[in-house]
């Protein structure tokens, strides 16, 4: 993604009904074409292509793919369908707080046949053949048409974006808050979902697998918590957003290894995948639109 490596993943169940879960976006679909095929899918091998929620850095490679693997179905929430069979008003919206941007950082989505898309509600499963399914559960707060994935042979949960940003290399851990869905209490709620479901890993979109279960959940509310709460007193502050930025980025650059890590590199990829400034925008524009006093 924008010419880093490790900065997203794409996870590949193999099996009776092998499954992609995650595209990325469309400028790394070739090279998740290319990946596939020297893991020994072929074109007709795919079965289905999942999703955890239709954000660009997850799903703008599904109209790609699609085309690469044409017996594979794709599999969205509910919520996010529409968009995957005409991205024109998503496309539109991301220009809109990309600019420029969006043709180096993600490409562009293209459509994918409605007939080939299923959706998940609340919950639904996929199957993934010897009686083994992918089992979905509903997580909005970072967005509200993101999923959770549970795989019920290995105890892997994929958390998209629900549980933060995570960092491989440093172990650090940061939330992702864009608007215009972010609410806390319901991002809240998905952690302790994922919690109540027992996983045996948390497989992070941004990125990779991690062992630590309880531990990194209670890490993720934590963040939560303490972007919300800082974007708060800038917020009553009467902050603008550049100076709540600056602000809640100054306050919270301690708590990451990576903002002081040798590599400069590590440390940009880590500000691209979980920015201050979309964070900070969408905890305010949830609080903009917040009871007094829920808040």
């Amino acid at each position: 993604m924008a010419g880093y490596a490790g900065i997203t993943a794409g996870y590949l169940i193999l099996g009776d009904r092998p499954c992609l879960v995650e595209t990325g976006t469309s400028t790394s679909a070739p090279v998740v074409r290319d990946a596939l095929t020297s893991l020994g899918v072929g074109p007709d091998d795919l079965a289905s292509v999942v999703v955890t929620h239709i954000h660009l850095d997850h799903a703008g490679g599904v109209g790609d793919i699609a085309g690469y693997y044409p017996s594979a179905e794709i599999v969205v929430h509910e919520k996010g369908a529409r968009h995957l069979a005409d991205p024109s008003r998503l496309m539109a919206s991301a220009r809109m707080v990309w600019g420029d941007q969006l043709d180096s950082l993600f490409g562009s989505l293209a459509p994918t046949d409605a007939a080939r898309i299923r959706t998940l509600g609340d919950t639904g499963s996929v199957d993934l053949g010897g009686g083994r399914v992918l089992a979905g559960h509903y997580s909005p707060g970072h967005a509200k048409h993101h999923v959770g994935l549970l795989d019920s042979a290995t105890g892997d949960l994929y958390v998209g974006d629900a549980a933060g940003v995570y960092l491989p290399e440093t172990g650090d851990l940061r939330p992702a808050t864009p608007p215009p869905d972010f609410d806390l209490e319901t991002a809240l709620r998905s952690v302790a979902l994922f919690g109540d479901l027992r996983p045996q890993r948390l497989l992070f979109s941004h990125y990779g697998p991690v062992a630590d279960v309880a531990a990194t959940l209670e890490r993720s509310a934590e963040e939560l918590r303490v972007w919300v709460d800082l974007t708060k007193q800038a917020h009553a502050a009467g902050m603008d957003l550049d100076h709540a930025v600056a602000m809640v980025r100054d306050k919270t650059r301690e708590r990451y290894a990576a903002l002081a890590f040798e590599d400069a590199e590590t440390a940009e990829r880590f500000e691209l995948l979980s920015g201050a400034p979309s964070n900070v925008a969408g905890i305010m524009h949830w609080l903009d639109l917040a009871k007094p006093e829920s808040i």
